[in-house]
């Protein structure tokens, strides 16, 4: 059995854990009073209170430095990546069936939206082969200049709206990445080349498949609101010996100063991808 001591013991550890959270002789709720308690949590607010205010001030400060139409730091690169639309690298159809090329039909219906004549005719005209430089026009919104899915001719959905797929005879199409103040020297056109032996043709829409100067520089989304980036269709003439077969094109822009080569980076100023179409 346990002595007289022992308990006496025991006792007094369970009071020295209890006093330990609250001790009702010095009132001290986890070895603190409530003025100690109310001293250490003003302490704390006084500092957060500091910290948030500093905070709000350097976000302040900054905003300043912001314009809302022209980035003031730009780490893009200074060179545009070409993009392919339908929306896919590889491209494979059946040409006598349409379930196999509606998505890429509905892919360019759907983005050439935007290029329509209604969208297009509210744009002010430009003068062609020359910059649109609007650095000291008035106001901050930029003028556009307009690009109507017209002049993309057969490949404009228009008078085909198959876009050549049902032939076995493939558009696509193609635009650069928008880059604020862009000004590709030189006069930019897209090039297709088909690795294969026996060449592939081709036609390009707009004549020669240029990228026109008038659509640069690009000022930014909202200066630039309704800006379209101008573009370039390429018709692929495939014959019978090209079908069933997984042909590899490779699109550049040439002409110009803007890069082609960087092979670390293979969708700078190029593209390729593959089509292979069934009969």
């Amino acid at each position: 059995m346990a002595s007289t001591e022992d308990k006496e013991a025991s006792k007094e550890k369970a009071s020295s854990w209890k006093d330990s959270i609250y001790n009702p002789r010095t009132g001290e709720l986890l070895g603190r009073t409530a003025s100690s308690w109310a001293l250490i949590l003003l302490f704390y607010l006084v500092f957060y209170c500091f910290l948030a205010g500093m905070f709000a001030l350097t976000m302040w400060v900054m905003l300043l430095t912001l314009d809302d139409y022209v980035p003031r730091y730009r780490d893009r690169i200074p060179n545009p990546g070409l993009v392919i639309r339908p929306n896919s690298l590889d491209i494979s159809f059946n040409k006598s069936d349409p379930l196999k090329y509606a998505d890429y039909v509905k892919n360019l219906e759907t983005f050439l939206q935007k290029y329509n004549e209604t969208q297009q005719q509210v744009n002010d005209k430009c003068v062609p082969g020359d910059y649109t430089v609007q650095d000291d026009a008035e106001g901050m919104l930029k003028k556009v200049c307009p690009f109507k899915r017209s002049l993309l001719s057969f490949c404009s959905g228009i008078s085909d709206t198959n876009f050549g797929y049902h032939e076995g005879k493939p558009c696509v199409l193609l635009k650069m990445n928008r880059i604020i103040g862009l000004m590709p020297h030189g006069d930019p056109y897209v090039n297709c080349t088909v690795k294969k032996d026996n060449p592939v043709q081709m036609h390009y829409f707009p004549k020669e498949g240029r990228f026109d100067k008038m659509y640069f520089p690009y000022y930014g989304k909202k200066a630039h609101e309704n800006y379209v980036q101008p573009l370039v269709a390429v018709k692929l003439l495939l014959t019978k010996e090209d079908y069933n077969k997984e042909l590899a094109v490779e699109c550049k822009v040439e002409g110009s100063n803007l890069r082609n080569n960087d092979e670390r980076d293979k969708f700078l100023g190029r593209v390729t991808f593959r089509i292979k179409v069934v009969e």
